[in-house]
């Protein structure tokens, strides 16, 4: 966003290439709308991510401190494979600046799995890599091969067995720090937006995601759509929702 937009010299310098001044000063102008109480980013390239811009990011009440951050694989030979303008050390760099300036900030990411070329070395780079960042929650997947792109005439396409095995193995991964990322929160005020009545195990409930992107569950209780209110984290009621206590 905001690649075409007119910089001057000093805001050149400041913002680097990717010019995202323009993106969060869209932002902080949005901020200033009366009744506006979310601002939430969708997926962003890491390279956006800098001090500059979190800095000034974290200064906005309505932010929601979920940062879906592209990464595809943890090994730097694969994401060379894949023509992706990052390496590992940078996108770990870009997790930490948010960490440094959000309290707990939910990073997730898509990974694919079985990328032509893709050696067990390369795949336990990822998975180690993987477990490095910590992530809150990761979408899996593997590589399905389409007609007309250059991977799809690169050599050693992977067994869709192997894909297979080495997509469960991140899932379970990430199932794991999904729960850690959870507990980690256990004692943070979750500020929820009600969205829409959810039967879970045969009990009906009140059912919204929190700023950090946790999907809440509350006993019914006079809550209705579009409501915003704040509980804390009690117990895991199944791999989507945990079940959380109002406080206000």
């Amino acid at each position: 966003y905001g690649l075409d937009f007119e910089h001057t010299a000093d805001e050149q310098e400041d913002y680097g290439p990717f010019k995202n001044s323009a993106l969060i000063d869209l932002i902080e102008a949005l901020s200033g709308i009366e009744g506006l109480e979310r601002i939430s980013l969708g997926s962003l390239e890491p390279r956006i991510i800098t001090e500059n811009f979190v800095r000034r990011l974290c200064k906005v009440p309505q932010i929601c401190p979920h940062f879906h951050l592209s990464l595809q694989s943890g090994c730097d030979e694969t994401l060379k494979r894949m023509n992706r303008h990052y390496t590992t050390a940078l996108y770990l760099e870009k997790c930490g600046i948010l960490r440094q300036y959000f309290d707990r900030p939910a990073l997730t990411t898509d990974v694919i799995v079985g990328f032509p070329g893709e050696t067990e070395e390369e795949f336990a780079q990822t998975e180690r890599f993987l477990e490095t960042v910590h992530f809150s929650d990761m979408h899996i997947f593997k590589y399905s091969k389409r007609r007309g792109t250059k991977a799809a005439d690169m050599p050693n396409q992977i067994d869709p067995q192997i894909q297979s095995v080495r997509s469960e193995k991140l899932i379970a991964l990430g199932e794991r720090m999904k729960d850690d990322f959870l507990e980690a929160c256990k004692d943070q005020e979750q500020i929820v937006l009600i969205e829409e009545e959810t039967e879970i195990d045969g009990t009906k409930y009140m059912t919204g995601h929190s700023k950090n992107y946790i999907r809440c569950a509350f006993e019914m209780d006079g809550l209705v759509p579009n409501m915003v209110i704040k509980g804390t984290i009690n117990s895991k009621l199944n791999e989507e929702f945990v079940f959380c206590k109002r406080i206000d």
